[in-house]
């Protein structure tokens, strides 16, 4: 029985008024430009339900924050929302948005009403995760910088931290508040209380208790969601939805090919909740010198998709969230100490914004799931009988109108064996085998699960049965419409429900029908797109017969007349009817033909423009269509480089008067031993990148250092330091953490003697078991004097300028740290660099270790109309030892580790790289080597470049 969530039982009303639904069985929300009548969001054993009307949830991560250019994240949304997603699941994150302790930031790049404002109009529900903590290999997993000098115990009842938690949820829940289904005010439909939080104690629960309570004091009314894997299910702190949290696959990267078993998510299941994947793996990250993301793309591929998110299917989840769908950058220093730039996860969405293909595997599950209404509500029924023992079916039946959904695998879901079964089901009330033809059989590829569906009605059509997989039915134009698809060349069998006079019209393909006693049945082999119209009865009937490599150009989308089905195109992001006009919009290659099935239309326009249209003359009411195609894009090369020095730090006449004393005797750091004074780089203010030590000793007397220990934490084996001695190299460190440098006799003056320093912050620990780690010390943690009292030496500390007082209010905390030319602000001044000379790129002269800041400048013209996707590219020759920082007028956009990889591209989304206009590359390389050479070649890459009604951004805005 559906469960209404009344206030005195579960402490929360939704009186949702959102956008109305499009049919019963809509996609997700529409936009409407006034208040809906109120309505009620609430769920049961099966789904959640909206408005009394059951909705799958098919959700993907996307984090605004790994995309600093607002003008784009529609351009992610719409990409969603055109694969069959209806709901995004979004992190806010603390440190973001907080550069310091009372001071909070909601504008530009942190417009959280934008991002929600932007779910809204492409027609996603939304699941908030404002935390406090995110985790998400962030940086102190989303926890501010300024908290890393706080005493107090993280994610914890502890009161310190429970005040300032509070003031971050006043902050942004007054934002989501205003956004729920709630007096038409947005679409968010749910909110997660913490994140993959699994202390189960009594100051855990009062913890987690406190979070239930804030949330509903600052007036959020929508479910309270966890993912805590059983955690919070009952009791003190209880969430109302449990979620689930699953990466099966786990993280190894570099074995793209090796498989674990599939779980069965039935077994998570909690009664009167709806089974829901809060986070089902969508991808893997990538540390410091791994393979790559393209080996991530391997690992969690379309393959594992198929597999993995049909079987929750099967479990009967009507719910899945994908972490992630498009995973973006960690720009600036977001990045936790393991992680190198890119987040782009081996996600469906590249960071680049292209398509993966999971992206389609998605889209087909997609359709299918959020289209299907019988799947919504199903029970566990008797597995089919099979032929082949290693084979497997999971079946479910809806019990209202028993249609039957049979997921045929492999028994072992690893396995790679090519097999192929006969299987016996009930259609009609009759026990029949499938195929029926003889001869034939349902062919299972390893590690690949079809989803089987018998006795299916939709519109006023009924499926027997098919071996062919159902993608998604609608009712355009007063006809039925339904897609199924397979693998290309193998045969395919489907039966309908006909009237006995019923004309049967093969439009296009090889297909083989027959009609008996009011059953339709077709022989095919899946190859391109068939189709086959059926009319006689209520209404026609056209079936779209598919391959798998024709599906991905199949688009399904929904307007206030009805859906609306297109062939063709690289990409349909919307569409709406005004008469017998249908307006697409969309994204097209160089493939220009299309076909289009709209509700009572003759006219087509395309991005704003008309566009030749052809009927079929099939009873089908297709248009044929001529889509535009892009223009060639020819990239500049980049030239006239400019270079300088870019650390005067290590002359030993450097005024560093101005610099912090290091003089603090105490650190609330977890880091121990320390040396006293305290020189960690958070404890002066110092959070994010380079950190500049500067210490001072006598040349003369008794007490005259002969070298210096150090301990310098990084965070990560990506980490370096270097040292010099009045402007001599004496050596750097990099993947560790302790540095011996001797003091060669000569180097010493009789005067002030100064060892200078070059650290790097790659990030704080994430503190995902509640230990405090992100109070993980930065910076020097020991320095000793070898031969002399460690005071001998006396240090100065400087790293970002202004430390937590002077953020760049556009760019915010993390894009910038303690080099001199991010301190004098070089890379926010356009024009010549100052001091620059010119140079040649790859450099090749014998460069001393250090700092040398470069700079290019490139003016560009793409086309105006096109969706171009830009990055700049490393190459080097070998031997060469050099970290380097980019920036793009302004923005700090990778951190390149010649040496360690495996980043080599960093994608720049449009709005940062200006499309039309001029751009000011500067790249900071720390050189950390004696030797030859120093910045190798640097490129401009284009990923994909598509006439698209997104066109070219000319800012961020």
């Amino acid at each position: 029985m559906k469960r209404r969530l009344k206030a005195e039982r579960r402490g929360w009303f939704n009186r949702v008024a959102a956008l109305a639904l499009v049919g019963a069985w809509a996609a997700g929300p529409q936009a409407t430009a006034a208040p809906a009548p109120s309505h009620e969001v609430t769920f049961d054993s099966h789904s959640f339900l909206i408005d009394g009307k059951r909705v799958y949830l098919w959700s993907g991560e996307f984090h605004p924050f790994r995309l600093p250019s607002p003008a784009l994240w529609s351009d992610v949304l719409q990409k969603m929302k055109a694969a069959g997603f209806n709901t995004v699941s979004i992190y806010f994150s603390w440190g973001y948005h907080s550069p310091r302790e009372g001071v909070y930031d909601f504008t530009g790049i942190r417009d959280i009403d934008r991002m929600l404002d932007a779910a809204r109009d492409a027609g996603m529900y939304v699941i908030a995760r404002p935390s406090p903590y995110i985790n998400a290999e962030v940086d102190s997993g989303g926890l501010p910088l300024w908290l890393t000098t706080k005493k107090l115990n993280n994610r914890s009842a502890d009161p310190e931290y429970l005040r300032y938690a509070d003031e971050w949820l006043t902050q942004v829940d007054r934002i989501i508040a205003r956004h729920q289904l709630v007096d038409g005010g947005g679409t968010v439909i749910g909110y997660q209380v913490e994140n993959e939080y699994y202390l189960n104690g009594d100051d855990s629960r009062t913890y987690m208790e406190h979070l239930k309570q804030k949330a509903r004091a600052d007036g959020i009314q929508v479910p309270l969601l966890g993912n805590h894997d059983g955690a919070y299910v009952e009791g003190k702190g209880a969430m109302e939805v449990s979620g689930w949290d699953f990466y099966p696959q786990g993280f190894d990267c570099s074995n793209p090919s090796v498989w674990k078993p599939a779980p069965d998510m039935a077994r998570s299941r909690k009664e009167g909740e709806p089974l829901f994947t809060a986070e089902f793996q969508g991808g893997a990250f990538d540390p410091w010198g791994g393979p790559g993301y393209g080996k991530c793309a391997e690992l969690i591929n379309d393959s594992f998709a198929n597999v993995f998110y049909k079987s929750n299917i099967a479990a009967g989840a009507t719910g899945q969230n994908f972490y992630m769908l498009y995973g973006g950058t960690s720009w600036g220093w977001q990045a936790i100490p393991q992680n190198y730039t890119s987040y782009d996860y081996g996600a469906a969405i590249t960071e680049a914004r292209q398509f993966e293909g999971k992206y389609y595997e998605d889209k087909r599950i997609g359709y299918f799931v959020t289209t299907t209404a019988p799947l919504m509500r199903t029970d566990p029924m008797p597995s089919a009988w099979l032929d082949d023992r290693g084979l497997i079916d999971i079946a479910r039946v809806n019990p209202e109108t028993g249609t039957q959904f049979h997921l045929i695998r492999h028994a072992d879901s690893t396995s790679t064996a090519q097999s192929s079964a006969r299987f016996s089901v009930t259609v009609d009330g009759q026990a029949i085998t499938l195929p029926q033809k003889a001869g034939t059989a349902l062919a299972i590829n390893g590690r690949q699960a079809k989803m089987i569906v018998v006795g299916y009605p939709f519109g006023a059509q009924h499926l027997r049965y098919s071996t062919s997989e159902v993608m998604t039915a609608a009712t355009i134009g007063g006809r039925d419409f339904v897609v199924l698809y397979g693998d290309r060349g193998t045969a395919g069998e489907t039966s309908f429900r006909v009237p006995a006079n019923a004309q049967v019209r093969v439009v296009r393909g090889a297909v083989h029908s027959d009609l008996k006693d009011g059953h339709l049945s077709l022989d095919y082999t899946h190859d391109g797109l068939a189709e086959v119209v059926v009319t006689g009865g209520e209404r026609p009937l056209v079936v779209l017969l598919a391959d798998r490599q024709a599906t991905e150009r199949i688009w399904r989308t929904e307007t206030a007349a009805g859906p609306v089905l297109m062939a063709g195109a690289h990409l349909l992001r919307s569409a709406t009817v005004t008469g017998k006009t249908l307006a697409l919009a969309g994204d097209s290659d160089t493939d220009k033909d299309a076909v289009v099935f709209g509700p009572g239309v003759t006219a087509v326009t395309w991005n704003g423009a008309s566009v030749p249209v052809t009927p079929s003359g099939a009873e089908d009411g297709a248009l044929a269509v001529t889509l535009p195609t892009p223009a060639p894009v020819t990239l500049p090369a980049l030239k006239d480089w400019q270079a300088r020095d870019g650390a005067p730090e290590i002359a030993p006449g450097f005024d560093d008067h101005a610099w912090r004393v290091a003089d603090l005797t105490t650190s609330n750091s977890i880091t121990n031993p320390l040396s006293h004074p305290v020189l960690l780089a958070d404890d002066y203010g110092f959070h994010t990148g380079n950190t500049w030590y500067r210490g001072h000793f006598s040349g003369a007397g008794a007490d005259v250092p002969r070298g210096v220990r150090l301990r310098v934490l990084s965070g990560a084996t990506g980490g370096a330091f270097s040292a010099w001695l009045n402007g001599h190299f004496l050596g750097s460190v990099q993947r560790g953490d302790d540095g011996t440098f001797p003091f060669p006799q000569g180097w010493i003056e009789k005067g002030d003697n100064v060892v200078s320093v070059l650290t790097v912050n790659m990030g704080h620990e994430e503190d995902y078991q509640s230990r405090n780690e992100n109070r993980t010390g930065r910076g020097i943690a020991y320095a000793s004097a070898l031969g002399a009292p460690d005071h001998a030496i006396s240090w100065r500390i400087q790293g970002h300028a202004g430390g937590e007082a002077a953020m760049d209010p556009v760019r915010g905390p993390y894009n910038e740290g303690g080099l001199f030319g991010e301190r004098e602000g070089w890379h926010l001044k356009p024009g010549a660099l100052p001091q620059g000379k010119p140079v040649t790129l790859p450099v090749g002269e014998q460069a001393p270790p250090g700092v040398t800041w470069y700079r290019t400048h490139v003016a560009l013209s793409l086309p105006k109309d096109q969706d171009t996707s830009l990055g700049v590219e490393f190459r080097d020759p070998p031997g060469r030892h050099y970290r380097a920082l980019l920036f793009v007028n302004g923005w700090q956009m990778g951190q390149y580790v010649s040496d360690i990889g495996p980043q080599h591209s960093f994608p720049i989304p449009n709005g940062v790289l200006l499309p039309q206009g001029d751009n000011t590359i500067d790249i900071a390389v720390w050189k950390t080597e004696e030797g030859p050479g120093g910045l190798g070649e640097v490129s401009l890459v284009n990923y994909g470049s598509y006439k698209s009604s997104m066109g070219a951004p000319s800012s961020r805005r």
